[in-house]
């Protein structure tokens, strides 16, 4: 994660979002649980297994170029779990994990109500787990901080930060819901860079990458964005047909069949069969 810029990834859940966040520019891309959840028409309280997951971020990764990093909730279960997490998607090509330090099943952190917070040192043993199992130092384990979320406190996300990275943690995801980034900035200006931090800034969204990069920011996730842009656009798709009761009126909303076909690289697979 070391990096001159902040680099900027967006979520996606599935391999032609992906190669759409490429073609935008963005610099990789975060396969969140959230949207996987979504897709299935599951809520995101950890109810996907780690093979949906990985297979979700297989499919992910061979739409792209760009590096991936993988949500991976809570880590699936303990220490041991997490080994294989680890070992099963440096196998696959994933470029890291995300885990956060919630109990299992955990539930999303922008739902209302009770965020239970894992024991700091279980897991901190789960990162040593991570890391002592992975064969390749670049696969990078990044530790999500949800003290904040779960209205502990600074002091606490700072401890809490503190331990995961004198666990072997390459960064910290920083997280809070306030829709202003004044925690996020007073955690940079405590922390004083002693390791990458990640930034989400989904409710804090008015927070620029500039302001991210002068604070000493290493990645910025756009992490669901591209899904909520999704439901809008095919409500209003679907609505405009069923009112019209054709489909004529919607052609100047939507995609050419001529531009599936090449951003699935029709020509080039015809070519390979030929």
């Amino acid at each position: 994660m070391t990096r001159s810029s902040t680099a900027r990834f967006v979520g996606a859940r599935d391999a032609l979002t992906a190669r759409l966040v490429e073609e935008a520019g963005f610099d990789g891309i975060w396969a969140s649980s959230f949207e996987l959840s979504a897709t299935r028409g599951l809520p995101d309280l950890g109810l996907l297994t780690m093979s949906e997951c990985l297979d979700a971020a297989i499919h992910i990764g061979e739409g792209t170029s760009l590096p991936l990093l993988a949500d991976c909730d809570t880590g699936f279960g303990g220490a041991i779990n997490m080994a294989r997490v680890v070992r099963q998607y440096e196998a696959a090509g994933v470029g890291g994990v995300c885990v956060e330090d919630k109990v299992l099943p955990k539930r999303n952190s922008y739902l209302d109500g009770d965020q239970e917070l894992e024991d700091a040192d279980v897991f901190a043993h789960r990162i040593e787990a991570a890391i002592r199992n992975r064969s390749d130092k670049d696969f990078c384990v990044i530790a999500r901080c949800e003290a904040l979320i779960a209205g502990r406190g600074m002091d606490e996300a700072m401890r809490r930060a503190h331990r995961y990275v004198d666990a072997g943690a390459d960064g910290i995801l920083i997280h809070s819901k306030r829709r202003d980034p004044s925690e996020v900035i007073e955690f940079l200006r405590r922390w004083r860079s002693r390791a990458p931090v990640v930034a989400v800034p989904t409710t804090y969204n008015r927070w620029g990458i500039t302001d991210a990069q002068e604070l000493g920011v290493s990645m910025v996730i756009y992490a669901n964005q591209t899904l909520r842009a999704s439901v809008h656009a095919i409500r209003n798709v679907l609505s405009e047909i069923q009112l019209r009761g054709e489909a004529s009126t919607a052609e100047d909303s939507i995609a050419p069949v001529k531009e599936i076909f090449d951003l699935t690289r029709t020509a080039e697979w015809e070519e390979r069969g030929a």
